[in-house]
């Protein structure tokens, strides 16, 4: 039925767009007849599928979209999502000239292509564009311009230098009427997609815009923009430049690592300039801690780079999307908060910024903050007593006996179970680096893990479940990283090597394959001696494990490899058996 339904909704635009560029290729996958509805589904999809979209239909429709993809790997990636059971066995190829605005991503509307530089976007508002000056609607175009020729209207576009002829393009994209590269070139899709805008807007179809016509889609474009007053603002105390919304936010206060701009008026915009020192650890930590503010709504995409992150996120109250990045010891971005339902001023808001945005020499000076200390410890106002070490653990059983890392644990005054449950230690190995705790009291772990007892395949992807900054977060969180070796470096039978980059909160932390099975633990770092690059870590084994289990009669679940099962399903078995372990002095 679903099949239906989309062949129909393709049917009535195939022959509007397919004129258009087809140089990117979308594997459709639902339309649903409301908004709300489509948001919802493209929500749960990037929970565990990449390259998700959404995508206006018409006719009160939207689709959800994999892609873009070249067509063979458009093809390959259909075979494959269908056959695991990820995607609607109805899925298919789809013709992206049944495509018009983009929805989702939130912000997905500034695409790498389409970027304006800073040479474009000046102090004034983004409403300049070279040799038109652009009113924000038709009947001031009609009162400015008079009428061309199509032999006029192609000597006068012949005049536009390139910046303008790519801003056309933008334009063109933006109102959902070009799918191509932002290159200045009016070849035969801009020409269509010229053709398209025209007939949509009463004009005639030629292919060629006016002048009255240029200035009609650039004054559409800009007319989200009215009253926002972009402008560039120039930090010197944090080192940025960026263009901000100056017509309804205003400086308010420094907070390291923040820059606070408030709203003036009824609209409840925000925008918080990050600049701080630090490294990869400081940066990882931010990551962690701005997912615990309310302006960061959870539901929403994230992704940790090595060097970045960015943070999305919506509610029925706002969107917001944050950017940060680390650059020589320093770490610089921003966040832009919105209210929701106003989702084409915040994508061009949010375009400007992005495509606005520099670094300059120097961070925020701690000083400059009312509270010096601005860790996740203080955000509730009252200072926490921390443990001396905090780590991971994982049940092995239904009685909630845990395995932990032995250094994590050795020499405590006091142990406990996700800060509530005293612990003591039943077996520990100093070769392997493996130690057991029994709660003092029963629990009853969601789940529990399953050792798997065969090889996986080198290469073959593996997860960390673990608390990497500690009590921070309320519930662990998983990092990617592939199996490189069954050994040490130096050999060792004990040990397996991972590509991973893992933070000391993760140490204890159950180490799985693609399928939810146990390989081992993740070994604490050991960087006395020689400075490892931070994507190596080391894990001991699933049968070194359990030979200590056995030493104290216990024995765990086994298994073997089998297949992927979906993200959600990992991340709910990794929830279910991991657990905070702390050592209290």
């Amino acid at each position: 039925m679903m099949r239906m339904v989309m062949a129909l909704l393709a049917a009535v635009f195939l022959t509007a767009g397919a004129a258009l560029a087809q140089d990117a290729t979308y594997i459709q996958i639902e339309a649903q007849p409301t908004l709300t509805r489509a948001e919802e589904r493209a929500r749960d999809y990037t929970s565990y599928l990449r390259d998700v979209n959404g995508f206006a239909l018409g006719n009160g429709w939207y689709g959800i979209a994999l892609g873009p993809y070249d067509r063979a790997e458009a093809e390959a990636r259909l075979r494959q999502l269908r056959g695991q059971g990820q995607i609607p066995q109805d899925s298919y190829i789809a013709d992206t000239g049944v495509f018009r605005g983009q929805f989702w991503p939130i912000g997905a509307a500034s695409q790498t292509a389409e970027q304006i530089t800073t040479t474009d976007i000046t102090v004034t508002p983004l409403d300049q564009v070279p040799e038109i000056t652009a009113p924000s609607a038709t009947v001031a175009a009609e009162q400015s311009f008079p009428d061309e020729t199509p032999r006029e209207a192609a000597a006068a576009e012949a005049r536009l230098n390139g910046e303008a002829r790519e801003q056309l393009q933008i334009a063109l994209r933006w109102a959902g009427y070009y799918n191509s590269t932002i290159d200045g070139a009016f070849g035969p899709g801009t020409r269509n997609s010229m053709a398209e805008w025209q007939r949509a807007n009463g004009y005639e179809a030629t292919g060629v815009l006016t002048t009255r016509q240029r200035a009609d889609l650039l004054g559409q474009y800009n007319a989200v923009l009215d009253g926002l007053d972009m402008r560039q603002v120039t930090e010197a105390q944090a080192g940025i430049s960026i263009l901000l919304p100056m017509g309804v936010v205003a400086f308010d206060r420094y907070e390291s690592p923040f820059v606070h701009y408030g709203p003036t008026g009824e609209l409840p915009v925000r925008v918080l300039l990050i600049s701080q020192p630090g490294d990869q650890n400081t940066l990882f930590g931010l990551y962690e801690i701005m997912q615990t503010l309310e302006i960061v709504p959870p539901e929403g995409a994230r992704e940790r780079r090595r060097d970045g992150f960015t943070l999305t996120g919506a509610n029925s109250r706002i969107v917001s999307h944050t950017e940060v990045r680390l650059e020589n010891g320093q770490i610089k971005g921003f966040t832009l908060v919105w209210p929701a339902g106003d989702d084409a001023r915040f994508n061009r808001v949010l375009q400007a910024m992005r495509s606005s945005f520099e670094t300059m020499p120097g961070v925020l000076d701690s000083g400059l903050s009312e509270d010096t200390e601005p860790s996740v410890d203080l955000l509730a106002g009252l200072r926490i007593r921390q443990p001396k070490v905090t780590a991971s653990g994982f049940f092995i059983d239904s009685a909630g006996t845990v395995v932990t890392a032995r250094d994590a644990v050795i020499r405590c005054g006091r142990i406990t179970l996700e800060d509530q449950y005293d612990a003591h230690i039943v077996a520990e190995d100093a070769a392997t680096g493996v130690a057991v705790l029994r709660s003092d009291v029963t629990l009853a772990p969601q789940s529990v893990a399953a050792l798997r007892t065969d090889l996986p395949p080198l290469q073959s992807e593996v997860a960390v479940s673990g608390y990497s900054f500690g009590g921070v977060l309320s519930a662990p969180t998983l990092t990617f990283g592939t199996l490189e070796d069954v050994r040490g470096l130096a050999g060792e039978e004990t040990k397996k090597r991972l590509a991973l980059a893992s933070l000391p909160g993760d140490a204890g932390g159950p180490v799985m394959d693609a399928g939810g099975a146990v390989l081992g633990m993740l070994l604490p770092r050991d960087d006395r001696n020689r400075q490892l690059p931070e994507e190596v870590s080391f894990a001991a084994k699933a049968d070194d494990i359990q030979a200590l289990l056995n030493r104290v009669a216990l024995r765990a679940t086994t298994t073997q490899g089998g297949a992927a099962i979906a993200p959600e399903d990992l991340t709910t078995i990794a929830l279910g058996m991991t657990v905070l372990v702390s050592c209290w002095e």
